[in-house]
């Protein structure tokens, strides 16, 4: 099997791609005057910017816990991840559709398209090399067909928020071959900002689904099932431990994860071997879960675990 790229690999590759192309598609703007090579422009230098941030948030994220961030610095890289998506969204779509519709009402006819259809597939094949390194990274040993599913499922906002970029970029590469060739061809130049236009809403649109998604990890999203599952099989086979209410867990980064267990003891043992036990738990966990960082027991029947349920979800039932 293959070693599987860092995250923060991926990230450098996607950044290196994306200095080449911004550097390509600015000379070919001032050379054609085409407003959809300059959207293009634009989108990959703030991709360029969003990749520092992700690398300053995962430099930012993997900071010790000190007296005023007990659990850690983890969220950061969410926070910087929602951020890359407001980014996104600001300096490529919001700029792209403004130069698209600046040239739709004041129309330029582009020079020399040869320029822009180089640089358009020299820039093809440098994101279409990134978006494929990206995809292989992040799909691991899954399927082709789990890929989508898993995005939505990761915990991990950099190793997915780049290969969306990419994505991004071919299918505004596409936009820009078919609105130049279409600008010359017909005598449109209207539609070379038509294409601006276009390429900024598909920013937009990949940009709010980022934000969507990094949101809801910033919030706080629950482990994957199976963690949670695993994690209340440990504590029910330890004995002493009559029945293990409840679990309750949230990501603090992607390999960081805080938990929270309501267990219900036999009541012969004391308080002392209560305490035992809890060690014991802890231990257990983390030897099969490290990303575990904070576990925490509250002793506790089952009938007032489910009157706390009821407290907090009226007309719930465990």
């Amino acid at each position: 099997m293959k070693p599987q790229l860092t995250t923060k690999a991926v990230i450098y590759v996607a950044l290196v791609a994306n200095l080449l192309t911004c550097l390509l598609k600015f000379v070919a703007a001032g050379w054609t005057g085409s407003s959809v090579m300059l959207s293009e422009g634009v989108h990959s230098t703030a991709e360029m910017g969003n990749e520092a941030l992700l690398l300053y948030g995962l430099y930012r994220a993997n900071k010790p816990a000190d007296r005023e961030h007990p659990l850690g610095y983890g969220r950061e890289l969410y926070f910087w991840s929602f951020a890359v998506a407001l980014l996104l969204f600001v300096l490529g779509a919001i700029v792209s559709m403004d130069q698209g519709i600046e040239h739709m009402l004041n129309p330029v006819v582009i020079h020399d398209p040869t320029v822009s259809y180089v640089v358009l597939g020299c820039s093809a094949l440098i994101d279409g090399t990134s978006w494929w390194i990206e995809l292989r990274s992040f799909k691991g040993t899954r399927r082709y067909s789990e890929v989508v599913g898993a995005i939505f499922r990761s915990k991990d906002p950099p190793s997915f928020v780049v290969l969306f970029e990419d994505s991004a970029s071919l299918i505004g590469i596409l936009i820009a071959f078919a609105g130049t060739y279409l600008s010359v061809h017909l005598n449109l130049p209207i539609l070379d900002g038509a294409a601006s236009v276009l390429i900024g809403l598909v920013i937009g649109a990949m940009a709010l689904l980022l934000a969507r998604e990094t949101k809801s990890l910033l919030i706080g999203e629950r482990a994957d099932q199976s963690i949670v599952d695993s994690i209340s099989e440990i504590a029910e086979n330890m004995e002493g431990v009559s029945h293990a209410n409840g679990i309750l867990t949230v990501h603090l980064a992607p390999k960081q994860i805080l938990a929270a267990l309501s267990l219900e003891f036999d009541d012969d043992l004391s308080t002392q071997l209560i305490e035992s036990k809890v060690a014991e738990l802890e231990r257990n966990v983390r030897l099969k879960h490290p990303e575990v960082v904070a576990l925490f027991v509250k002793p506790q029947s089952h009938d007032g675990f489910l009157k706390g349920i009821e407290h907090r979800f009226p007309g719930a039932r465990q």
